[in-house]
């Protein structure tokens, strides 16, 4: 063929089957360039790789010491973490990224950070001094079949936090912060106080607030008006601390699955974790959007940063008195981001910390900068103005798909949607699990106490030999125990599943409820020895 056919043999176009495959071409073909161009990753986050873009949507639990972080995180999956302690004092001194993985076991930081599939290798220049405290907890759970948890060490307090903790902490959450799909900020309704550690923390979560998720947790340990009384005070303290007018959504409750202390707010606990639930609920049908979302703040930051670089090298003389110029120029780096901002129409809301900056250039010789490379600017213009905006109707596809799925299953989010846990539903049915049934002569285990249960089960009025699921809930409830336990109790003892509990489905629910309340856990499925000695024989025939 001759060079002139070969010129006019146009490339077949890229086909962009989904939205996360559209963001990272336009990253590397339209974004990349330029950060490498401007140095971007001397500045600011490091270049993202496919497995930021392919990773499951990720949840960063952040809190002080001793605010329930840990115990939030096994309420949820209704399962221990590999490695996690629970305790009054700061317990988790590690970044603990909690993933899906069918044999339990840790990954150390090292391991972590060479692994293409994981998205932490960008965590390498914190150095080992973190790399030592940041671990991988893998089990197999149901909730991380969907998305991911990041607990985080306890921020410190008083004398503590003069501690260092031999890494830029602040820097490591800002990381974290912007690859996460939510960021839940935990408080303890005793401990308001916002330490300094606590306040930088804070402010390293600044620009990504449209993430943020306040929980004031431990609220049962108060009544009703010291309640008000707390809830005011955390917003003022947010308030101050955030520097907006704008008021944070606070989720209010008693995140661990022991008995409520004080029980005059039940209801109120029941409203406010339904809602946080299914926000996170809805992460995986929300994450495209979210990838496309934080790809666009990034680019009109890579656009400012072009900006400021170029500038800088602009004003550089070439040969006499550049120390000088360097130290003028950084001290009117904030006039630099006014003119800017008028000469290039772009929202001062796009512009980097301007102290932060001007501490990071001292470091940085100006001469080596870059002056403004049009073809790239143009790149970049195209990719905010037209290409984000095609993608526009893959996402609103996928949203769609994604509407009738599920959203996050298992742990914590079947319990209050199981039996009469269900709102407005006191005969809610569930999906039988199929789990195995155990032989008819195997001793039922409940026996012993069933002359105690039989008891207070025909002091409930029974009708017809069963109680219906609103007495059974009204006698539960009388336990204290959360609605997210209560409801799996359910669903363990209705083996029969027709809403109602006989006197052996009730002397089981019984038994379960004082396993519980001795602190031991509950089974996923109903073991064996625990099935009704009448449900075994029907379950047989039923086969």
């Amino acid at each position: 063929m001759s060079r002139w056919g070969r010129k006019n043999v146009k490339k077949a176009p890229e086909v962009i089957r989904t939205v996360t495959e559209g963001l990272k071409s336009l990253y590397r073909k339209k974004l990349l360039p330029l950060e490498q161009y401007y140095g971007f990753h001397d500045f600011h986050s490091p270049s993202l790789e496919d497995a930021d873009f392919d990773n499951k949507p990720m949840v960063l639990v952040v809190g002080q010491y001793s605010t329930g972080k840990t115990t939030f995180i096994k309420y949820l999956l209704e399962q221990d973490v590999p490695g996690s302690r629970i305790g009054p004092e700061p317990t988790t001194d590690c970044f603990t990224a909690i993933m899906h993985g069918d044999v339990e076991g840790l990954i150390p930081g090292n391991a972590l950070i060479v692994d293409p599939n994981k998205p932490f290798r960008k965590l390498n220049p914190f150095g080992n001094t973190f790399l030592n405290r940041f671990q991988c907890a893998q089990l197999p759970n149901q909730v991380l079949e969907s998305i991911s948890i990041i607990d985080t060490p306890g921020i410190l307090s008083g004398a503590k936090q003069r501690v260092s903790r031999g890494y830029d902490f602040p820097a490591v959450l800002r990381w974290f912060a912007e690859r996460v799909d939510r960021i839940i900020l935990l408080f303890d309704a005793h401990k308001l106080e916002i330490s300094d550690e606590f306040s930088e923390a804070i402010g390293a979560l600044k620009g990504n607030e449209d993430k943020l998720r306040v929980v004031l947790n431990k609220a049962d340990m108060v009544d009703t008006q010291q309640l008000m009384r707390v809830y005011g005070a955390l917003m003022w303290s947010l308030g101050k601390v955030f520097g907006t007018p704008e008021v944070l959504r606070v989720y209010i409750g008693s995140f661990w699955s022991e008995p409520l202390m004080v029980t005059d707010n039940r209801k109120l606990f029941e409203l406010e974790e339904e809602d946080l639930f299914a926000d996170i609920q809805n992460l995986p049908r929300n994450a495209a959007l979210r990838k496309l979302n934080d790809l666009v703040k990034r680019a009109r930051l890579v656009r400012v940063h072009a900006h400021i670089i170029s500038y800088l090298k602009q004003e550089m003389p070439s040969v006499f008195r550049k120390d000088n110029k360097k130290k003028n120029l950084i001290y009117q780096l904030p006039v630099i981001f006014s003119k800017i901002q008028l000469q290039h129409h772009i929202s001062p809301g796009d512009f980097p910390d301007c102290a932060k900056m001007q501490e990071q250039l001292m470091a940085h010789d100006f001469t080596k900068f870059k002056a403004l490379k049009p073809n790239l600017m143009n790149m970049l213009d195209e990719l905010l103005s037209s290409d984000i905006a095609k993608l526009m109707p893959l996402l609103r596809q996928e949203e769609i798909e994604a509407g009738v799925q599920p959203g996050v299953q298992g742990g914590a989010f079947l319990g209050t949607r199981a039996g009469p846990f269900v709102e407005g539903d006191p005969f809610g049915e569930v999906a039988n699990e199929n789990g195995e049934v155990g032989e008819e002569d195997e001793e039922w285990v409940v026996t012993k106490d069933k002359p105690k249960y039989d008891e207070i089960f025909y002091n409930l009025a029974p009708n017809e030999g069963k109680l219906s699921g609103t007495k059974a809930k009204d006698w539960m409830v009388s336990t204290r125990l959360p609605n997210s336990v209560l409801g799996r109790i359910w669903k363990l003892s209705d083996v029969d599943r027709d809403g109602m509990l006989d006197d052996e489905e009730f002397a089981l629910a019984s038994h379960l409820i004082e396993v519980k309340l001795d602190g031991h856990g509950l089974p996923p499925e109903l073991p064996a020895r625990l099935v009704p000695p009448s449900k075994r024989r029907q379950k047989g025939s039923d086969a």
